[in-house]
């Protein structure tokens, strides 16, 4: 696939290239953004050359550019863009000149776009509210692209008041930047005027993006759409940002419904299984939100950016150094771990805790977290365990879970169902309402840690419950 990319070699057939494309950047820039740059570059020159003249992108010998194969394309340029590499930032604002042009008078977007080669709009063919919201979401990400919004993390700020010129900020994973800082503009007020019409053309009955209400042949590809449809809105808004009323509850409702009893979403159209439940889980997790957030809170291009306590940076010569994420977890274990149960009362302890992203680390902190949940004595201690375990997102933390569904403190109750839900993906897992103290019901929770067994066996059938 890459060495096709690289040369361009693709039969008019292979139509679904650039999709392949673009999902591979955010793959690679996901997992390693260092060690696969060189595939990165390669997939961006592959991008650069397939942008037709008008700006957009379409399907192998189509002159008609597409607003899906755009919005893909332009998902990837932002993601390249971010990871340090540069990027054709003259064709990001022929695109954004293009979605502008092609958008329909009405605020909706057509499949295939027809230039009237002015900002006078024309009647287009072909709208559904899926392609409003590609055509909208495509347009807020190029001009994103291009600084319109403001620059998410300037690597010459580094956020601390006094620094001398001469510091410089060390980062271990840091990759050389290569992005121009020179950006074409683009017209921040008629970018806001077609996300302003886009959102009354979605907001008719008619055009729901429900596909509950309106039927799509693409509900998933849809659902994930809107939810980076609202994120970037979000970030064009800034405080008049108002949501388009209940779109996160509408589409878990939709997935409600549709999901195959732990088994997925199913495909549809051009689809498979496993296409859809990955369109749906990043709905779910609002995955564009998270993506923009990591942006924004100092994550530079190597991945990793300033501490948040900004009290603990050290300064060894002409570098930045502050305490990494995985020494404070362990450090927070370390304290957890004390034979003094009343040691933690009164502290603080944090909210926002991660744990190590290095395998080994990892593994360690949670074989750690695991003794915790089932045997400290301190309710601080448990908590902190349940919680972390529950964000984890590791199916062997699952049967310590389901220890602490019978835990004497509330929250570490909580903590223990509420992950158990996310683990499993079942967003109502097996019931059980929390309540304090005598006014738990301990028949349902004795039900569910059966039901939850029952469902882990099936994960893992050689696990042993032993008798607790």
């Amino acid at each position: 696939m890459l060495n096709n990319a690289k040369e361009r070699n693709f039969a008019s057939s292979e139509n679904k290239t650039l999709y392949t494309a673009a999902t591979a950047v955010l793959v690679l820039a996901e997992v390693n953004r260092k060690q696969y740059r060189p595939q990165l570059k390669q997939y961006e020159s592959y991008i650069r050359q397939v942008r037709s003249s008008h700006g957009g992108y379409a399907y192998p010998g189509d002159r008609q550019g597409d607003v899906s194969q755009t919005q893909y394309a332009v998902l990837a340029l932002w993601t390249l863009d971010r990871a340090g590499i540069n990027i054709d930032y003259n064709g990001v604002q022929a695109t954004v000149n293009w979605l502008l042009r092609v958008q329909d008078p009405s605020g909706g977007w057509p499949y295939r776009g027809s230039d009237p080669e002015s900002m006078t709009r024309i009647k287009q063919g072909g709208l559904t509210p899926s392609m409003a919201i590609a055509g909208g979401s495509a347009l807020m990400i190029a001009a994103d692209i291009l600084g319109t919004w403001g620059e998410v993390m300037d690597e010459a700020n580094t956020g601390i008041v006094g620094l001398p010129e001469s510091v410089k900020l060390f980062l271990e994973d840091m990759v050389e930047d290569e992005t121009d800082s020179n950006k074409p503009t683009v017209d921040a007020g008629l970018i806001r005027k077609a996300i302003q019409d886009c959102q009354a053309y979605i907001s008719a009955k008619a055009n729901s993006p429900d596909p509950g209400v309106v039927k799509s042949s693409w509900p998933y590809y849809q659902l994930y759409t809107l939810e980076r449809y609202e994120s970037f809105r979000e970030v064009v808004l800034g405080d008049e940002y108002r949501e388009t009323k209940g779109w996160y509850d509408v589409g878990v409702n939709y997935l409600k419904k549709a999901e195959q009893n732990g088994r997925g979403w199913p495909g549809q159209a051009y689809t498979t299984n496993s296409v859809s439940t990955a369109f749906a889980m990043l709905f779910l997790i609002r995955g564009t939100k998270k993506a923009i957030e990591q942006s924004a809170e100092g994550t530079l291009a190597g991945g990793q950016g300033l501490p948040d306590d900004t009290t603990k940076i050290r300064v060894d010569g002409t570098q930045i150094k502050g305490e990494p994420v995985a020494e404070a977890v362990t450090d927070l274990l370390d304290m957890l771990e004390g034979d003094d149960p009343k040691s933690l009362e009164g502290k603080s302890l944090p909210e926002d805790m991660k744990l190590a992203a290095e395998p080994k680390a990892r593994k360690a902190q949670i074989d750690r977290l695991i003794r915790l949940v089932r045997g400290s004595s301190s309710w601080q201690a448990r908590r902190v365990a349940a919680r972390l375990l529950g964000q984890s997102d590791e199916i062997r933390v699952v049967p310590a879970l389901i220890f602490a569904l019978d835990d004497g403190d509330t929250k570490v109750r909580t903590f223990a169902r509420d992950g158990l839900r996310f683990i499993s993906r079942k967003f109502e897992g097996f019931g059980m309402e929390i309540q304090p103290g005598e006014k738990q019901d301990y028949g349902e929770l004795r039900r569910a840690q059966r039901l939850w067994k029952e469902w882990y066996l099936t994960m893992d059938p050689g696990y042993i419950f032993i008798a607790e």
